[in-house]
């Protein structure tokens, strides 16, 4: 548990940040509520009067490290992170503490590892980017499906949602990663990322039970494609995505996600399908859910608890899988997930676990 320590939250006011701000104190931290955005801050406030709130812009470094000072570690849930994740960076490494973002743009991610990696770890400190449903989930899916293997021939992630309503701020990071490509898409093949132009594959994908064979789209490229490489030796790596949930994601007039239930999440559900291959050999991880968003703050809160317990494999730049235990990881966010993994990963100590389901 936290056992009061502070954590900045940059973006507090947003979909996923609130999300966020909700889940540090049931895990024993103290959410400093930080942004871009005073009056939003503001009038989040009501909601969590004993809550501090430090009102910072991107662009100014002073009220970035007072937005930091005191803080255990920063969790930054602003998006687009091409304009955020440098500059709050920057204040973390200024105050020598960890960061982890919840970024699921391909591009600020790749930025973070090539102009922070040399930096972070000179620092002896941790810089932990796309720690949320895409990117970090399905990198701690890969890794623990490989079973200590630090190598595979492919890797393909396979997305099956229920529909999906985006946030604004999905928009919006979309956006500017569409402006950044010209409009192209990429795909990670070879062990290389390229541009094409060509439209989305469709594929067929047999999903585990209750979603069964549905039709996706191939090459439907997102976070894992940074995170997986960052530390794997995997040449291929692809995601899919379920037409429903890319449908609604493309059309322009999708709601954004309405809550259903006492913890403000949507009626989305999740299941991320994971299948690795290597000399011959096929393993599978699979994690169902609810909520995209939602799930993204256990994610990264957990995160945080890990680095701030010295429960790590090592310090700079580094995805989740590069940080942390995957499978135990996994295991520890029961509450929010149900998770099938391969049935000879090493189970927690008086588990009596044989079985590859953990409810």
């Amino acid at each position: 548990m936290g056992s009061g320590q502070a954590v900045t939250v940059f973006g507090a006011y947003g979909h996923t940040g609130r999300f966020v701000v909700a889940e540090l104190p049931a895990r024993g931290f103290v959410p400093i509520l930080s942004g871009r955005d005073a009056e939003k801050l503001r009038a989040h406030a009501p909601s969590a009067p004993e809550l501090e709130i430090r009102p910072a812009a991107v662009d100014d470094p002073a009220a970035l490290d007072r937005a930091l000072a005191g803080a255990d570690a920063v969790l930054n849930c602003a998006g687009p992170f091409a304009s955020t994740a440098a500059p709050v960076i920057e204040a973390a490494l200024r105050a020598g503490i960890p960061y982890v973002d919840v970024a699921a743009e391909i591009e600020a991610n790749l930025d973070t590892f090539a102009h922070f990696a040399e930096r972070a770890a000179a620092a002896g400190t941790v810089v932990l980017p796309a720690m949320a449903f895409f990117g970090g989930l399905g990198d701690l899916l890969v890794t623990a499906a490989l079973g200590g293997l630090e190598a595979a021939d492919e890797a393909h992630i396979a997305y099956g949602l229920s529909g999906w309503h985006p946030t604004a701020g999905t928009r919006e990071a979309g956006a500017v990663s569409r402006e950044r490509r010209d409009g192209r898409r990429l795909r990670y093949s070879g062990g290389r990322l390229e541009y094409r132009e060509d439209a989305l594959p469709q594929r067929t994908w047999h999903f585990p039970e209750p979603l069964g064979t549905r039709t996706v789209l191939g090459e439907f490229t997102m976070a894992d494609v940074v995170t997986v490489p960052s530390h794997l030796a995997v040449p291929e790596v692809c995601t899919y995505m379920s037409t429903e949930a890319a449908g609604d994601m493309a059309a322009a007039d999708t709601p954004p996600p309405t809550a259903v239930d006492a913890q403000g999440r949507s009626a989305q559900t999740f299941l991320v399908d994971v299948v690795v291959r290597h000399g011959g050999t096929e393993r599978r991880a699979v994690a169902r859910g609810q909520d995209i968003y939602a799930v993204s703050a256990p994610l990264a809160v957990e995160a945080v608890r890990r680095i701030l317990a010295g429960e790590v494999r090592r310090t700079g730049v580094a995805s989740a899988g590069a940080l942390f235990d995957a499978p135990d990881f996994l295991r520890s966010l029961s509450a929010h997930l149900t998770l099938d993994l391969p049935l000879d990963l090493p189970q927690p100590s008086g588990s009596g676990a044989g079985a590859g389901t953990v409810a």
